[in-house]
């Protein structure tokens, strides 16, 4: 088993990771508020999603995390597509990212492109069930499947992810403990030569998921699994994250993991978001959240490839 997140740590002591895919869409003409939110762009405008991903690169960030949060084949078939059609779209999703790095690195000096040919990857983003039901669901957690049915659910988006070539997969947003454990198993049971950072979704309080889970257990579920290689969050209000770091941090020795949202506030139900006038700035937080243990560090939505960039330089500052 290979670990990409461990290589880069062993020569850099900390990571960025990319910034929001459906707000530089947005930006970019596509329209998101479907069902299937950004991955439209995969079916509409896929050169689109090929120019985020390099935006994101040109800031600097190491990672970039696949437009497939919420691609999923039961999501396709339902939008009208066959489910070949939905495989073609979820392959694409690695096709682009991976198109965006080779244009970036083509764009570099021989010797910076030589440097960093091995050091930027590509992540298979694997949203939770709850991201599929699109109603707001991975904020709360509050939804019932079996282990099997969770497993048969993940199964073959993560197929597709890995033999299009994924470095390795993000298990983000994940609100539901039972989840989490089903995701573990299959991670283990059948892609024995895969890896996977495992981000949670919390709520305002540092503790928990968002199902009310206490966070000590859900961290024991991923210190036991050898192929989770890093455990945060993402996708939560950036004043929630040292909170949590300090709760999270002493409960694993694995790498942490951090990309919330840029400080706006989201109203899941309209899904509109309202902007936070007092929201501080990836730049002034990074810091504060590597002294309390985080070392891959991104963003969420709203994001910019403008608040990776600052943030990139604030932590190089630091180094």
């Amino acid at each position: 088993m290979i670990n990409p997140l461990g290589r880069l740590l062993d020569e850099n002591n900390y990571i960025v990771s990319d910034g929001a895919m459906a707000t530089e869409l947005e930006k970019r003409g596509v329209d998101t508020n479907s069902a299937l939110w950004s991955a439209e762009a995969l079916i509409k405008n896929p050169e689109a999603v090929i120019a985020v991903h390099r935006s994101y690169f040109e800031a600097g960030a190491a990672i970039a995390t696949t437009d497939s949060y919420q691609a999923t084949p039961q999501a396709f078939v339902e939008a009208g597509f066959t489910k070949a059609q939905g495989a073609q779209f979820i392959t694409q999703s690695v096709q682009l990212a991976q198109a965006a790095r080779d244009e970036y690195l083509a764009n570099l000096p021989r010797e910076e492109r030589l440097a960093k040919g091995g050091a930027l990857l590509i992540a298979g983003s694997v949203g939770p069930y709850g991201a599929y039901l699109a109603d707001g669901s991975e904020y709360r957690g509050d939804y019932t499947l079996t282990d099997a049915q969770y497993r048969d659910f993940h199964r073959e988006r993560m197929q597709l992810l890995a033999d299009a070539g994924v470095d390795l997969f993000a298990f983000e947003t994940m609100p539901n403990a039972a989840e989490v454990k089903a995701l573990c198993g299959l991670l283990t049971d059948e892609f024995p030569g895969m890896t996977a950072w495992l981000s949670f979704s919390v709520g305002a309080s540092s503790t928990a998921l968002c199902d009310g889970t206490p966070l000590d257990a859900v961290a024991t579920m991923a210190n036991d699994c050898d192929q989770i290689t890093a455990v945060g969050i993402n996708c939560t209000a950036e004043e929630n994250v040292t909170a949590t770091l300090h709760t999270l941090t002493p409960l694993t020795a694995k790498p942490i993991i951090v990309y919330p949202n840029n400080g706006d506030i989201y109203n899941p139900i309209d899904k509109s978001w309202q902007a936070n006038p007092n929201a501080r700035s990836f730049a002034a937080l990074a810091p504060e959240w590597r002294a309390a243990g985080a070392s891959i560090i991104g963003g969420c939505c709203r994001s910019t490839p403008a608040d990776i960039a600052g943030m990139a330089t604030a932590l190089a500052a630091q180094n």
